[in-house]
Parts: structure tokens; sequence; C-alpha cells
């Protein structure tokens, strides 16, 4: 693969990258435990995965930085206004997924 394609491809995938996050942004109701429970993955998945992508690189991006790009806005201004308390089937399904 050459330098272009490599560059084309990357740019491409952060482009996706950022439709993802505008996507969740814009379906706040859509809650981190239902998106676990149906994708294994949830908006602190991806704050995680941008940390520890960032450590290989040796960058330094903290965690509460990471969410902020990803909420677009401070995680615990999100938390209280948007994240619901988990009914008890979604607890149940949850904890049955092994996790």
């Amino acid at each position: 693969m050459n330098k272009e394609t490599l560059n084309t491809q990357t740019v491409i995938k952060a482009r996706v990258l950022d439709r993802l996050i505008d996507h969740l942004d814009n379906n706040k109701d859509v809650q981190n435990i239902d998106l676990m429970i149906l994708a294994k993955f949830c908006r602190n998945c991806l704050s995680k995965w941008m940390v520890a992508e960032a450590e290989e690189m040796d960058l330094k991006l903290s965690i509460d930085e990471a969410k902020k790009e990803i909420y677009k806005m401070d995680f615990k201004a999100w938390k209280d206004k948007y994240q619901k308390e988990a009914t008890q089937e979604q607890l149940d399904a949850f904890n049955a997924l092994g996790n």
C-alpha cells in the first residue's frame, strides 16, 4: 500500500469516527448500557480506546479529555443531563454477558 492510499484510508476512518460520534450525540436517548448489551462497546469504550491509541503514539491524552471529545461536553454534565438509572432488566442483560 502506498503512502497516499494509507493517508486516504486514515482520513476516511477519522471521518467515519466523527460521524459515529455525531450519531451518538444526536441519539443521547441511547444509553451506554444499551450499547454495551447490543454491541459490547459504548461511549466510554471509545474514550478508553482513544487514550490507548494516544499512548501507542507516545502522546498524552487523559480520559477526561477523551470523554470530552466523545460526549461533546464534560462527562459529568452529560451524565447528569442524559444518563438514566439502569433498569433491572438492563442490569440483568448486561450481567448475562459475563462482563
